[in-house]
């Protein structure tokens, strides 16, 4: 019998999904993963998970609808949303339906798994560890990134879409990444 903790990895990012469910092989879950909605509930229907992580934007139905109906399968299930759009309305969204946190991409399985400890302790307690918050610079570099990658890669469409000059984009994109 497998003692393993069970964790569902909801994800349309194939690339993001596989390194995630990697990182939580390596620390001992038995990690399914799914690309969609319909995946993520066959799998669910077929053996319940203890913990899920949810993308919030899939194409397709989205990670609201999937919280909502996962908890219809499994009321115990703990549930991570992750979103690289993130907002007040929709965490709240979240939360109601069954979420125990909402995080914002890019979030690593650390701080997924210190999202799903936060739900063990009384709310209110004081953190064990404090998780500095990403600078405003890291902040918009992975803004322009995920509004080019919702282009298509097209700079022109990115550039209208965060109302900036086209060169002004590709000179910002040309440096590398900030830190954390």
């Amino acid at each position: 019998m497998d003692d393993r903790p069970s964790m569902l990895l909801v994800d349309d990012d194939e690339i993001f999904r596989e390194r995630l469910g990697r990182a939580f092989r390596e620390r001992d879950y038995e990690v399914t993963t799914a690309g969609s909605y319909d995946e993520a509930m066959v799998a669910a229907r077929t053996d319940s998970p203890q913990f899920a992580v949810v993308d919030l934007k899939m194409p397709g139905r989205s990670g609201l609808e999937l919280v909502r109906d996962l908890k219809t399968v499994d009321a115990t299930t703990k549930i991570v949303v992750l979103t690289g759009y993130g907002s007040i309305a929709t965490a709240i969204d979240a939360v109601r339906l069954g979420a125990t946190h909402y995080l914002a991409k890019p979030a690593d399985a650390d701080d997924i798994l210190a999202a799903f400890q936060r739900d063990e302790k009384a709310p209110l307690s004081a953190p064990e560890a404090e998780f500095p918050a990403p600078t405003l610079a890291r902040a918009e570099w992975e803004h322009i990134n995920r509004v080019l990658s919702d282009c298509g890669g097209n700079i022109s469409e990115a550039a209208r879409r965060l109302g900036m000059h086209r060169r002004s984009l590709q000179l910002k994109l040309r440096k590398h990444a900030p830190n954390k």
